[in-house]
């Protein structure tokens, strides 16, 4: 005699089902979602082999058309929405109901720069497949793929080429699973819109401009962002915003020219020194910023803590992996850290070091920071609390692009150029809001498990003009894997986040709103 399940058990069972049937959705004898995303990896390929540095004038119309092409043969209505510099581009899927929501997604075309010379397995714009090894020395193993194995899904092969994770492969993948949606007569029960943009990697310059202008045309009900990794763990991950950033220059000047050490060592004032010690009175031992005001205006409460914490890091891991020992002190944990503002070093440069050391005073001593901003910060706020710090340790400050006088010289003992711009604002939407909590569930139904919930992810995407102007929750959906060299050379997806990233849109587009 059989016995009943355990309604436990039981529900484990059906969720794994309902799972396992949202990722295939097709009658027999039709495509299933993996058999078309394995087949997607021949054009997405064609894709990818088509440069796209926005910084190359004429470099990235290739890549409109090919998109205006393919978003065409799928039923979106297409237009090029005028920008200062490279057109964005909007397509629209008009849902059968005239009082339907919106959903806007938002990827870009364009990738960073490239140096070929560092590319190893091939070029950067001749995609191929390949492995990619951490060996014990530190080093990274690299090794070509002659063959596509049966089921790439299931391995350790991934797909080098610039922009195939950043941010390429979203665009591509929202096709794949657009397609098997079609295929399967479902129809998402919203309006959908496509914003693609052609100069993220380049700052979007004139986003907040070309916004404004296009306001009516790209509002929405909902944003989805469709860039950056998924967390460390390589789960389904869903993150509510993104820090913004600022970016400063300072420059202490010394002597009108650099001058012998053994003659006016011990007399004429170092800037290299005076530079050193100026930064280290931004900062204590700890990390924290110490100029009053930095972090006002932010609180940790027992709500946010929670989400915080239900990120899976480890600390360990990502000590050993960096190779640190011990964190600043900003937060308790990761996740804490990255809810406050920055203050960081990017470079600094004065005299010359290595084989070409000379034995001088310099005369001038230079370091470029960058502000990661928060929600509660706002950039030119903190670069007049900087310049504010910098005016109370004693220093003149004199307008950026020109030297000091000899008025200035004879009259100011210490003497400073500061400048500094805000690119661009955070953003942050509560993850249990309505766009939010829609897509936990389009992850659960997708996967039956529960995604990485990420407050704030630690980088910087230029969209809070878009959330901003047009009030509108924006919520992140990452979908590549953390270790794909995004910015540098031998940029890579694994083909594992490939078929998953097009299951995981799949579910958007078919989970009700």
């Amino acid at each position: 005699m059989l016995r009943p399940l355990p309604l436990l058990l039981l529900t484990l069972l059906c969720t794994c089902v309902s799972a396992q049937l949202r990722a295939q959705q097709s009658p027999v004898g039709q495509k299933t979602l993996r058999d078309r995303t394995l087949e997607s990896l021949e054009p997405y390929q064609e894709f990818l082999s088509i440069p796209n540095d926005a910084r190359i004038k004429g470099q990235l119309e290739p890549n409109l058309v090919w998109l205006e092409k393919e978003f065409a043969k799928r039923g979106f209505v297409g237009r090029r929405l005028k920008n200062e510099g490279i057109d964005l581009l909007l397509f629209t899927y008009q849902a059968a109901t005239p009082k339907a929501e919106t959903v806007l997604f938002y990827g870009h075309v364009d990738g960073q720069s490239v140096d070929v010379s560092k590319w190893i397995l091939s070029p950067p714009f001749k995609p191929v497949y390949g492995t990619m090894t951490a060996m014990a020395d530190g080093t990274i193993n690299y090794q070509k793929v002659a063959t596509l194995p049966a089921k790439p899904e299931t391995t350790d092969v991934r797909l080098f080429a610039r922009a195939s994770s950043d941010a390429k492969a979203p665009i591509m993948l929202f096709l794949v699973a657009w397609d098997q949606m079609i295929a399967d007569g479902k129809r998402p029960n919203y309006t959908v819109k496509f914003i693609i943009d052609s100069m993220e990697e380049f700052s979007s310059p004139d986003l907040p401009g070309a916004v404004k202008t296009h306001r009516a045309a790209l509002a929405a009900d909902h944003l989805i962002i469709l860039d950056g990794p998924v967390h460390i763990t390589n789960q389904p991950t869903i993150v509510g915003g993104a820090r913004g950033i600022a970016s400063a220059r300072l420059t202490v000047y010394g002597p009108k020219l650099p001058q012998h050490s053994g003659h006016y060592g011990n007399y004429a004032p170092n800037p290299a020194l005076q530079l050193a010690q100026l930064l280290a009175s931004m900062k204590n031992d700890a990390g924290r910023v110490t100029i009053p005001g930095y972090y006002d205006g932010i609180e940790i409460d027992a709500a946010t803590r929670r989400i915080l914490d239900g990120v899976p890091d480890d600390a360990n891991s990502i000590h050993q992996k960096i190779g640190f020992s011990q964190p600043d002190g900003v937060g308790r944990n990761l996740q804490e850290a990255l809810q406050y503002p920055s203050l960081n070093i990017k470079g600094m440069s004065s005299g010359w070091v290595g084989l070409s050391a000379r034995t001088i005073i310099p005369n001038t001593a230079v370091v470029n920071m960058d502000l990661r901003l928060v929600k509660e910060s706002d950039g030119d706020r903190l670069l007049g609390l900087v310049r504010n710090h910098i005016k109370a340790q004693g220093y003149y400050i004199i307008p950026e692009g020109r030297e000091p006088t000899d008025e200035e010289r004879a009259n100011h003992a210490r003497l400073a150029s500061f400048g500094g711009k805000t690119s661009y604002a955070a953003f942050r939407t509560d993850l249990n809001g309505k766009t939010g909590s829609w897509l936990q569930n389009a992850i659960k139904h997708t996967f039956g498990k529960d995604p990485v919930l990420i407050r704030t992810m630690g980088g910087s995407v230029p969209i809070a003009p878009f959330v901003t102007e047009l009030d509108v929750p924006a919520v992140v959906l990452p979908l590549v894997n953390p270790d794909n060299n995004q910015h540098s050379p031998n940029e890579n997806i694994l083909l594992k986040n490939y078929f998953k990233g097009a299951e995981t849109l799949y579910g958007v587009l078919t989970e009700k709103l």
